[in-house]
């Protein structure tokens, strides 16, 4: 099976995407006198689906590949909770999908148990594996992975695996758990037999906390993970092999069982430092074109196991972010999600920290981290709360990806309707879908090899979903 198709390949052609790396594409068009990013017309307006699902722009369709409890599989029926999706090559042209399932023991239906594909028996989450023709129709459906805890975002490998997080910090005991968790786990796209005893195994080495996604540098194989927890905020962490790993599949299963397996490599937490002073919180930033260098300190205990990762770390020694969520690997560094961020809480309104709130209140931002230049630069921005001139309502990015016409694709999870958000390469915000049906969130944007189909999950409804239409680039003229 072919490793995914780099979103790079999609841009050498020199008429598709981000062009150059992180600042030349999207934040050079951002207006750093005002930093709402702009209404673009995209694909056009949106046309309500009679059928009250999915409304989409003129000359677009989708197709419903699996609905919770009822779309059968080959252990069952499609779980609860859809989630992060990887794509990967399948037969004749078509689409290997894995999906995570955010399952954490209350919903109606778990993750089918599978013996071999099981962590903990105590838990309902893992992966589906989705099998599409080239037309955008299932064809087939099983389980990969079993027994864990909220599978949210992830992120695909450069050997062709999808490394699955789970977003908790559970331990074991806790609401019926044999284990702990709050790890990552690989999952093989070829078979489920590929995947059993095998997916089963945390990557330790990572870390356990509230893992949101994962983005894989090809050239280092350093992993850059993002931590989507509170109270404290999360951070930004990236794991650097140990001298003599040697990637591919299943390399990282084996060096979690090897002897000190656990503790391999280096896991260390963003800094970010403006003209020398440490940045406390990637919500200072107001403007687009922000740009911080970046350090980074080593994590004391990454199990977690007296205390949390994110609280081994006093405020003035890491750089923090309320809530960071999707990051995809493109221009030879990663663009990750901060979804949005509040006043702290607290008497004052700061969380007796001494800042002003209002400088940490702003609607979603996408950041860009250049490991060469060892630099993180604020790329899109979608404006501040208290911003009288906001012209759209977008908020809360949550997953992200690169689209081959050019420009990202975001999953809104906001609050009342969500969108699929599209930005242009200049920096302009447009809509690509809306949820007609419920409040819930979009989830796990990712296209087909073949940019003919963007895959999509609608969370609550427990809908997993292909949209097919005229993917031109889309125009970022401004709306209206």
């Amino acid at each position: 099976m072919r490793p995914p198709l780099s979103r790079r390949g999609f841009l050498g052609t020199g008429a598709l995407g981000l062009a150059v790396a992180g600042l030349g594409g999207l934040a050079s068009c951002g207006r750093t006198d005002h930093p709402t990013t702009r209404a673009a017309v995209g694909y056009g307006p949106l046309i309500a689906d009679p059928d009250g699902v999915l409304a989409l722009p003129s000359g677009f369709s989708y197709t419903v590949l699996a609905r919770s409890g009822v779309s059968p599989t080959s252990d069952g029926t499609h779980p609860s909770d859809p989630d992060g999706m990887g794509v990967f090559g399948g037969p004749g042209g078509g689409t290997v999908l894995i999906c995570n399932h955010e399952n954490n023991g209350t919903e109606p239906h778990a993750v089918p148990t599978v013996e071999g594909l099981v962590y903990d028996p105590g838990a309902s989450g893992g992966t589906s594996t989705l099998v599409v023709d080239a037309d955008g129709r299932r064809t087939s459906q099983y389980t990969s992975l079993a027994g864990t805890v909220n599978n949210c975002a992830g992120g695909v490998t450069p050997w062709g695996t999808w490394l699955s997080c789970e977003e908790t910090s559970a331990r074991a005991g806790d609401d019926g758990l044999t284990l702990d968790h709050g790890y990552v786990f690989e999952v093989d796209p070829d078979s489920r037999e590929a995947n059993l005893g095998r997916s089963p195994v945390p990557l330790k080495f990572l870390g356990r906390y509230s893992h949101e996604a994962v983005a894989v540098d090809p050239s280092t194989t350093r992993i850059y993970l993002t931590e989507d927890a509170g109270d404290p905020s999360g951070l930004y962490l990236r794991w650097t092999p140990p001298s003599g790993f040697v990637p591919g599949r299943h390399a990282l299963r084996e060096l979690a069982e090897s002897e000190g397996g656990d503790v391999a490599g280096r896991l260390q937490a963003m800094r970010c430092l403006a003209e020398g002073t440490v940045v406390r919180d990637l919500a200072e930033a107001t403007a687009v074109g922000t740009r911080y260098d970046v350090e980074w300190i080593d994590v004391p205990d990454r199990d977690g196991q007296d205390e949390s990762v994110r609280r081994q770390f006093d405020d003035d020694a890491v750089t923090r972010a309320h809530k960071l969520e999707g990051q995809w690997w493109n221009d030879d560094g990663v663009y990750f999600v901060s979804s949005y961020a509040e006043a702290p809480d607290g008497p004052e309104g700061d969380g007796g920290t001494g800042r002003t709130p209002d400088r940490h209140v702003h609607n979603g931002q996408v950041w860009f981290h250049d490991p060469a230049a060892g630099t993180v630069v604020l790329t899109v921005l979608f404006g501040l709360r208290e911003d009288p001139d906001l012209e759209m309502r977008f908020e809360r990015p949550d997953n992200i990806t690169i689209s081959p016409q050019g420009g990202l694709v975001l999953a809104e999870d906001g609050n009342g309707t969500s969108h699929l958000v599209g930005v242009t390469e200049r920096g302009r915000a447009y809509a690509l879908a809306r949820n007609d049906l419920d409040d819930s969130e979009f989830c796990g944007p990712v296209f087909s090899q073949d940019g003919v189909h963007l895959f999509v999950n609608l969370q609550q409804a427990g809908l997993t979903l292909a949209i097919r239409g005229p993917w031109a680039s889309p125009s970022h003229q401004p709306a209206g």
